[in-house]
C-alpha cells in the first residue's frame, strides 16, 4: 500500500433504513438505561439505603463511564477485526449488560456473599461498565458512516430510537403490574413486576445489538483512509494508551465551550433520576415515615417510571423534528429553546398535587432530553480531527460524568442538610440549572453551523 496521500473521497449518503439499522442497538441500550434510571433508587431503597445515600450509589455510573468510555473510544478507533471496527465492543458490552440486568433484581438472594445493598451497588457498577462498552462506539459509528450533511439527521434518528427504547423500558414495570404481576416486595426485597421487567430488558438489549451487528456495515481501513484523505499504512505504529492523555490536552476549542452547557444539563438530569421517586412519594403522595417497602411507595415509583416513559416518548417524536427546528432557530437556538422547556417542566413538579399532572411536566423534559442527546454531538462532530472520533467522543463524556460525580458527592448532603430531607427541592434546583444551560449555550462559537432561515 502506498504511503502517499490519497485524494479524499466523499462518503456516500445512506438511506433512512441503513441509518436505523446502524443505530438500532441504541434502542436496546436505552431500554436497559430506562429500567436502571427508573428503578435503581427504589431497589436500593428496599435494600436499606437512606434517601441521602442514593447519590453516593448513583455516582458509580459516571465514575465508571469516565474511565471506560475514553478507553473504549481510543481502542475502537484502532481496532480492526473481521467483524468490524466498533461492532466487537457492541457485542461484548451487550452480553455483559444482559447478565447485569438479570442479576440486579436478584441481589437480595446473594446475601451470603455481601449484604444486599452492597451487592446491588456492585452489580450497578458492573452494569454501568457494560452499558458503556456498548454505548460509546455508537456515537462514533454515526460519524464514521455518514457524510457531514447527514449527521444531524443521523443523530436525530439515533435519538428517536433511544426514545422508543426508553419509552417501553420505562412503562414496562407499570404494564406488568397492571397485568397480574405483584407489586409487593418479594422474599429478596424486589417486587415481581420489577424483576421480570429486568429479565425482559436483558433480552431486548442483546437482540437490538445483534440487529446492528448483522444488518449494518462498517467501512474498511482502506475506505476510511480514502474518506479521511490519508494513506492507510499497514505498518503504522500501534495506538498507545498514553495517546489518550495527549488527545485530552489537545481537545478542540468547541468541546471546551460545550463543557459548561453539559455541566448544567447533566447535573440536573442526575438529580432528576435520583430524587424524583422520593420527591413524588413525599411531596405529591404525602408519604411519611418508613414508607419504602409499602405498596404506595411502589405505586409512586411506577408513576415516576411511567412519567419517565412520557419524556422519552416526547423525545422520540421531537428528535425527528430537530433537523427542521435547527434550520429555523439554528443549532444553538434549538438547544437553548429545548433546555428552557426542560427547566420549566422540572420546576412545575413543585406545584403538582395530582400525580396524573406529572405527564405534562415531562413534556418539557422530553424536549430537553432529545436535544441533549443530539445537538451537542452535532455541534461537536464537525470540530473533531479526522481519525479521532472514538477517542474524542469518549473524552467528551467527561463533561457528562464530572457533573454527575459532583452531584453524587454533594447532592445527598444538600438534600439532608439544606433541604431538610425534602427531595422536591433537588428537582426545583435541577430545573433552574437547565435554564442556566440554555443561557450558556448561546455563547458557544459554532462556526460550522449552517445559517438559519430568515
Amino acid at each position: 500500500m502506498s504511503n502517499t496521500l490519497l485524494q479524499r473521497k466523499l462518503k456516500p449518503r445512506l438511506s433512512v433504513l441503513q441509518i436505523v439499522f446502524m443505530s438500532f442497538g441504541f434502542l436496546g441500550i436505552q431500554f436497559g438505561f430506562a429500567l436502571q434510571n427508573g428503578n435503581t433508587s427504589r431497589i436500593l431503597r428496599t435494600f436499606g439505603a437512606d434517601v441521602e445515600q442514593l447519590p453516593m450509589f448513583w455516582i458509580v455510573a459516571p465514575l465508571v463511564g469516565m474511565i471506560v468510555q475514553p478507553i473504549i473510544g481510543h481502542y475502537s478507533d484502532h481496532t480492526w477485526t473481521r467483524m468490524g471496527r466498533r461492532k466487537p465492543f457492541f457485542l461484548v458490552g451487550a452480553i455483559l449488560s444482559s447478565l447485569a440486568l438479570v442479576f440486579l433484581p436478584n441481589s437480595g438472594a446473594m446475601t451470603s456473599v455481601l449484604p444486599a445493598l452492597w451487592m446491588g451497588a456492585g452489580i450497578v457498577m458492573f452494569m454501568d461498565a457494560s452499558f458503556n462498552v456498548s454505548m460509546e462506539p455508537f456515537r462514533a459509528l454515526v460519524a464514521d458512516n455518514l457524510p457531514d450533511e447527514q449527521r444531524t439527521s443521523g443523530f436525530a434518528i439515533q435519538t428517536f430510537l433511544i426514545g422508543i427504547g426508553a419509552v417501553v423500558g420505562s412503562a414496562l414495570p407499570s404494564w406488568l403490574a397492571n397485568n397480574g404481576f405483584s407489586q409487593e416486595a418479594g422474599p429478596n426485597g424486589v417486587a415481581d413486576n420489577i424483576k421480570y421487567s429486568f429479565y425482559i430488558g436483558a433480552a431486548v438489549f442483546i437482540i437490538a445489538i445483534l440487529v446492528t451487528v448483522f444488518l449494518s456495515k462498517e467501512y474498511t481501513p482502506q475506505q476510511v483512509a480514502e474518506f479521511e484523505g490519508e494513506a492507510y499504512k499497514v505498518d503504522k505504529p500501534k495506538a498507545k494508551f498514553s495517546d489518550i492523555f495527549t488527545d485530552f490536552v489537545n481537545m478542540p476549542k468547541t468541546m471546551k465551550q460545550l463543557g459548561l452547557v453539559q455541566f448544567f444539563s447533566w447535573f440536573a438530569l442526575f438529580s432528576m433520576w435520583v430524587f424524583t421517586t422520593d420527591a413524588v412519594a413525599t411531596h405529591v403522595y404525602g408519604l411519611t415515615g418508613d414508607y419504602t417497602k409499602s405498596v404506595e411507595y411502589n405505586t409512586a415509583g411506577n408513576v415516576v417510571s411511567s412519567a419517565f416513559g412520557i419524556y422519552n416518548l416526547v423525545a422520540a417524536g421531537y428528535a425527528l423534528c430537530i433537523p427542521f427546528v435547527a434550520k429555523l432557530l439554528g443549532r444553538k437556538g434549538t438547544h437553548a429553546f429545548s433546555l428552557v422547556a426542560g427547566g420549566i417542566g422540572l420546576l412545575s413538579i413543585y406545584f403538582i398535587k395530582d400525580p396524573a399532572m406529572l405527564t405534562y411536566s415531562m413534556i418539557g423534559v422530553g424536549l430537553a432530553w432529545a436535544s441533549i442527546l443530539a445537538m451537542p454531538y452535532v455541534i461537536l462532530s464537525g470540530s473533531i480531527p479526522l481519525g479521532k472520533l472514538g477517542i474524542y467522543m469518549g473524552i467528551f463524556n467527561f463533561f457528562i460524568t464530572i457533573p454527575q460525580i459532583i452531584n453524587g458527592i454533594f447532592g445527598g448532603a444538600i438534600v439532608k442538610h439544606l433541604y431538610h430531607g425534602q427531595s422536591i427541592y433537588a428537582i426545583v434546583f435541577a430545573g433552574v440549572l437547565l435554564i442556566c444551560g440554555a443561557v450558556s449555550v448561546l455563547f458557544i462559537n459554532d462556526e460550522g453551523a449552517p445559517k438559519k432561515i430568515k
